[in-house]
């Protein structure tokens, strides 16, 4: 299928012309006001996350959050209402969720096209299955019925080399495109993140990323050439790094984000962390206002912005709601410590604390999304029993060395050096996070014994059935010495957990618990990704540490994980949901076994009464 022509066919004329690069001449700008409704970031979470505490009339209750189905209702709603609506997605559509695992985005492209967003960006992460995953996504979200216009102004595949560009470079995705309200016209630009994409995703190594910056101001005048003066940057580009983009550019008015998954707005009573205003309004190079956005993630926030243009192609004013989508399910922890729902006074008292909260919605799914979602679910309980590998012979799962949690294997088996899975589940992250020299994983985070046998992907979001994401520390030597010997640490304390005790890939390490605290965990050698010897691992050396992300907000006893955490410049997160990692690694390799003795991260343990085990 020659999918260029194919789509342009079915564009309306106003923008399949703009896809054409015709050079039309075009009316003088006109005043405008538009509505603007926009996610990112949605990553095949198509399900409600039923996991998040809000502090709703004075105490922590438990809410139902997004899904792919509310966010078709809400914008449905507000579209309804509203004239002039540019409904906007600005990347990460896909990764990091069990549908995109089974479905490799077809299940995304359906529900988004229950939407039917105006323009679409790439992010990094529609990258991670290579151009040719990228191109299969693209197809599944090409529809008769909903044009939605991709967008990458940056992105250069290499033409009769990536499946990308089989005829030119722009087969597949466009710089921008124009829509028109009347006579009044607005330009959208797409901008993805270009070093992180490369060094944190897997496109074809044939496939170019250019600079952010130089490339939004080229096409922001190739725009107003064509007499288009109401400009907007569709960008996954981090919401920090769009306020920075925003000052040096002439012209722009609007941007609309993703990638950092930030959340924008009045939402401390809540008790989620907002990053600034929605919007936050900046000043671009000419000393004009900028109005940025962004609406969090994983479907949970719809944002909902009406922008105004003036007759001269400047923003005149910029104000919005970022909807956080809730179910009507209000829960709390009764007398026994199990989660009851609501009744009476008490939930009225929280559904009139949401009432009264602008940022809140209440909203019934949408039934045609529901059902349509409801398809691949049924698939979802079936292609679980994929078989992805096979495990070679039993892996032993543990905790602490000897606790005894396995059910498969004598407790002699993991006395001395832990747990075989909890040591594979951190190669295989390291092995599967690109950037990352060595690998940190919670033993609490691992759940289970891997038995000799085939191996489905069920089993593997059994084995690790948590909403993590694979993240990335720059650490130095001391601080990973000090790091694993808080969790050790926290691993022993009666208050702590002994989930916390640490496994490694690239490092390994002597345990004492007899030791005095801060000293149990001693003799850290290390051997970084791409090198074949252990090393003494020194204070001043510093490394990429990959681990999950619940660990890395210092949670479990990871204290120091979290001043890592807090400075921008030493954490990234990659996104990539865990259990879909190991997936990958295991359908990767085939078969999954023990690893060498020699890379166990622990090497040698004494128990609380200086007992070698053995």
């Amino acid at each position: 299928m020659n999918f260029r022509k194919e789509w342009l066919a079915l564009l309306p004329l106003s923008v399949a012309l703009v896809a054409c690069n015709d050079n039309d001449s075009t009316p003088s700008p006109q005043p405008l006001s538009i509505n603007v409704l926009h996610i990112n970031d949605h990553h095949s979470h198509l399900q409600a996350d039923s996991g998040i505490d809000l502090n709703l009339a004075g105490e922590a209750t438990r809410v139902s959050v997004g899904g792919f189905p509310k966010v078709v209702a809400k914008i449905n709603e507000l579209a309804a209402s509203k004239d002039n609506v540019l409904k906007l997605h600005a990347g990460d559509a896909i990764t990091g969720d069990l549908y995109y695992t089974l479905f490799k985005g077809e299940a995304d492209a359906a529900l988004m096209n229950e939407v039917c967003f105006d323009a679409f960006a790439l992010g990094n992460h529609e990258f991670d299955g290579g151009d040719a995953g990228l191109k299969t996504f693209l197809e599944f979200l090409y529809s008769p019925t909903c044009q939605t216009q991709v967008l990458a102004a940056n992105v250069e595949p290499e033409v009769g080399v990536s499946p990308l560009a089989p005829t030119t470079r722009w087969d597949y995705f466009q710089p921008y495109m124009i829509k028109s309200f009347g006579d009044a016209k607005v330009g959208i630009i797409g901008i993805d993140i270009a070093t992180k994409t490369k060094n944190s995703s897997s496109p074809d190594a044939t496939t170019q990323f250019h600079d952010e910056t130089s490339t939004a101001q080229m096409y922001i005048d190739e725009l107003k050439e064509k007499g288009v003066n109401n400009i907007i940057l569709l960008t996954h580009y981090q919401y920090k790094n769009d306020l920075e983009l925003a000052a040096k550019l002439t012209d722009v008015d609007v941007i609309i984000g993703g990638d950092s998954h930030t959340l924008l707005g009045d939402f401390e009573d809540l008790g989620l962390n907002s990053a600034g205003d929605y919007p936050t309004m900046v000043s671009n190079l000419d000393g004009d206002p900028v109005c940025v956005a962004q609406a969090w993630q994983y479907s949970a926030v719809v944002g909902d912005l009406a922008v105004t243009f003036d007759g001269n192609g400047k923003l005149e004013s910029c104000a919005g709601t970022p909807h956080l989508l809730l179910a009507d399910s209000f829960m709390r922890k009764d007398a026994n410590g199990d989660r009851v729902e609501l009744t009476g006074a008490t939930r009225t008292a929280v559904t009139d604390a949401v009432a009264a909260n602008p940022n809140l919605s209440i909203v019934t799914a949408d039934a045609n999304a529901t059902d349509l979602l409801a398809v691949y679910a049924e698939e979802v309980d079936v292609l679980k029993q994929s078989v992805v590998g096979d495990v070679a012979q039993n892996l032993c799962f543990e905790r602490i060395p000897g606790q005894g949690r396995s059910t498969l294997c004598d407790v002699s088996a993991t006395s001395a050096n832990g747990s075989d899975i909890s040591n594979l589940v951190a190669q295989a992250f390291l092995e599967q996070a690109i950037r990352g020299d060595v690998a940190i994983q919670n033993a609490g985070g691992v759940r289970n014994d891997v038995p000799q046998g085939d191996y489905t992907i069920g089993d593997a979001y059994t084995l690790l059935p948590f909403a993590n994401t694979l993240v990335y520390l720059e650490m130095t030597g001391a601080e990973i010495k000090t790091v694993l010997n808080e969790a050790v640490d926290y691993s022993l304390d009666p208050e702590g957990s002994t989930g916390a005790y640490p496994y490694a890939a690239g490092l390994r390490y002597k345990v004492d618990m007899s030791q005095a605290a801060g000293s149990r965990l001693y003799d850290v050698e290390v051997k970084a990704k791409g090198t074949t010897d252990w090393i003494a691992l020194a204070d001043s050396d510093s490394f990429t540490v990959v681990t999950n992300n619940y660990i890395a907000g210092g949670r479990d006893g990871y204290f120091s994980f979290a001043d890592i955490s807090a400075d921008e410049s030493k954490f990234e997160d990659s996104f990539l949901d865990y259990a879909q990692s190991f997936v990958d690694y295991v359908e990767r390799n085939g078969t999954i076994d023990k690893l060498p003795l020699e890379s166990y991260s622990t090497q040698m343990f004494y128990d609380t009464d200086g007992n070698l085990q053995n």
